[in-house]
């Protein structure tokens, strides 16, 4: 972990199944305290770090707190970079709640941007995330 790092928040999902139940957390570092949890509701792993992440700078801009997020998914930064989740997960009845907040989401990296660094967690060197749900089998 970079030294010089005092503040960050890291985020995670955990989903069982494809798509199954979904849920997400924020955990601030160095406290490792869960500041929000969201779940579970029918998703994907893919959607729930989106919205992680999403819901990361939400609450920072609310809260008027500026500290980097962390995620372990390449595919979330990169969806929270395009301002636009590629997700293909078909809406459904069981769907549509995960669906909306994609949507809302979208509509608020649209509106409000991102003004705090978003990184990529290094797994390799640093080990799990610490908002991981330790569900690995």
């Amino acid at each position: 972990m970079n030294s010089e790092l005092k503040e960050a928040l890291c985020v995670d999902a955990a989903c069982s199944g494809n798509p199954g139940p979904m849920e997400y957390r924020g955990v601030h570092l160095p406290s490792g305290k869960q500041v929000f949890h969201f779940g579970p509701i029918q998703g994907t792993n893919n959607i729930g770090e989106f919205l992680a992440v999403v819901h990361a700078l939400a609450l920072m801009k609310q809260k008027g707190v500026r500290m980097p997020i962390y995620s372990d998914s390449r595919t979330a930064l990169a969806w929270v970079r395009n301002r636009k989740a590629k997700t293909t997960l078909a809406r459904t009845e069981e769907t549509a709640q995960a669906l909306d907040l994609v949507a809302r989401a979208e509509n608020w990296l649209r509106t409000n941007g991102v003004d705090v660094p978003i990184e990529k967690w290094d797994t390799d060197n640093w080990g799990e995330i610490p908002a991981d749900f330790g569900r690995k089998k």
